[in-house]
């Protein structure tokens, strides 16, 4: 159960209702998360960035890579919520995200994110190494950075408790056959 209930529509302030309708106008929808973070407009704009960093981090990596180590951090930090959606990703994509097939490249990233999730401060120098192999510094910058938000988002939804959102109940994990 919620720590914090989502922020109801009609009590939203100004800020926060311009900020909820162009969510919903961009996504179809407000998800539990995002309805929660309207409480404080500036979270939630600080944390909507994370839609700007997975767009610098496409190009490079591919959707699938992305949405690969997206998981790989979600999974890590045990986030219901994110860990379901991006779940939710890999099957509509045609994959089993409990048998993931990955090259050395989606290994080395995937790796990344979970170490990232772990304790970014155990990175190690081989690991490193591989993904210095793979990636250039600015392209190693942003993919951090967006890690970082991915881990922010994760923290968020852990911490206060978010309600999974109705349409990702068939994702979880265990939930389909």
């Amino acid at each position: 159960m919620a720590r914090i209930t989502p922020l109801p529509d009609a009590e939203a302030g100004p800020e926060s209702r311009a900020a909820l309708e162009d969510i919903r106008a961009a996504h179809g929808r407000v998800t539990n998360m995002k309805q929660t973070l309207a409480r404080s407009p500036v979270a939630l704009r600080a944390l909507m960035t994370w839609y700007d960093l997975r767009a610098e981090v496409v190009p490079f990596l591919g959707e699938r890579l992305t949405t690969l180590f997206a998981h790989a951090i979600s999974t890590r930090t045990d986030c219901l919520i994110c860990s379901t959606f991006f779940r939710r990703l890999l099957i509509d994509a045609g994959e089993d995200p409990d048998e993931l097939r990955l090259d050395r490249r989606d290994d080395v990233v995937v790796r990344y994110g979970r170490q990232l999730a772990a304790d970014p401060n155990a990175v190690s120098d081989p690991l490193f190494a591989e993904l210095a192999h793979e990636f250039d510094p600015n392209q190693i910058v942003a993919l951090t950075a967006f890690g970082g938000l991915m881990v922010a988002t994760n923290l968020f939804n852990n911490a206060l408790r978010v309600d999974l959102d109705e349409y990702l109940g068939a994702y979880r994990k265990g939930e389909r056959s």
